[in-house]
């Protein structure tokens, strides 16, 4: 039991942690504005890892090639600290050449869920709040991926259902991904 909650506990972190990687890559391809105070937040929590990972690795011109190598170090260790966890031994070697491919396979999990609730949270404040100061952001976020819908979407005047197109892309992306990744490793 003390282990399973030690794993939901890492899971979580790690998790978010990863999610707040993707963020931060995400800012770095739409160029939002660094000095927005969301993304100072995310600059200020991934910075500790990134900025090591800028002196050995460049960053492109609109990949962030040292933050998603942050993100696949952090799911990679999350893995290896979950394995040792479970079977209460540390993985073994012919193991690691797997673990490297399913931290990648995590990696697009955990940026398919960021989809998904950046979608979900912007929708339902533009219902509730649509005054919310987060809403600039998630709408920068989101309309690389709306944009394109919406230009194949019928127009039904006041009604955009691109959210929702982009909701359910999001969703069996993510159970592609899950389904691939129980395939080649049984997780």
């Amino acid at each position: 039991m003390v282990s399973d909650i030690l794993h939901f506990i890492i899971s979580i972190v790690f998790s978010l942690f990863g999610i707040a990687l993707l963020i931060r890559a995400w800012v770095f391809a739409i160029r939002l504005h660094p000095f927005n105070p969301y993304s100072q937040a995310v600059l200020r929590l991934t910075n500790w890892l990134v900025q090591p990972l800028r002196k050995v690795l460049s960053p492109g011109n609109r990949i962030d090639w040292p933050t998603l190598l942050a993100c696949w170090l952090t799911a990679l260790i999350f893995l290896l600290l979950s394995w040792t966890l479970l079977t209460g031994a540390l993985p073994a070697v012919q193991s690691l050449l797997p673990a490297v491919l399913a931290a990648f396979m995590t990696m697009l999990k955990w940026a398919f869920n960021l989809i998904l609730w950046a979608t979900l949270i912007q929708a339902i404040l533009s219902w509730v709040n649509p005054m919310a100061p987060i809403m600039p952001v998630l709408h920068t976020l989101t309309a690389p991926l709306l944009d394109p819908i919406r230009r194949i979407m019928p127009n039904l005047g006041g009604l955009d259902l691109s959210p929702l197109v982009l909701l359910v892309l999001a969703q069996v992306a993510m159970m592609v991904v899950q389904r691939v990744a129980y395939t080649l490793f049984g997780v």
